[in-house]
């Protein structure tokens, strides 16, 4: 039975690491929203705490990516777009598309789908990803 403090270096190398590039990556996503540097930094400490709470995998990291920032985008622009941008009226909206959306993915979970992603090529993913 392996201790729970077994891979405790790794563990803390690899939460540095993560920090140093997801940390300024979140005040510039938070900055660039127009909601300021503290809205980006409580989105990163939210997605980790919740990425604890239900579980994950070993190998996984959660921050804010640029992946996500460029589906993210045609998201809010279409939003804003709606309510004559104007990001105050349109901002209850966001939320509830991105608050769906995450509920979404938990089903998805749920069910197992996620499980398909090993026929997705390697390349591909890491393309994405880059």
């Amino acid at each position: 039975m392996k201790s729970l403090f077994a891979n405790i270096r790794g563990d803390l190398l690899g939460g540095i690491t993560a920090g140093i590039v997801a940390l300024p990556l979140a005040l510039a996503f938070g900055v660039s929203s127009g909601l300021g540097p503290s809205a980006g930094l409580y989105g990163a400490i939210f997605i980790s705490f919740f990425a604890a709470l239900f579980g994950g995998t070993p190998t996984q990291i959660s921050g804010p990516t640029a992946p996500m920032t460029a589906v993210s985008m045609i998201v809010i622009a279409g939003i804003i777009a709606v309510y004559d941008g104007s990001v105050e009226k349109a901002l209850p909206a966001i939320l509830t598309v991105f608050l769906l959306s995450g509920f979404m993915q938990i089903g998805l979970g749920i069910i197992g789908l996620g499980s398909y992603i090993r026929y997705i090529p390697y390349p591909v993913v890491s393309g994405f990803m880059t």
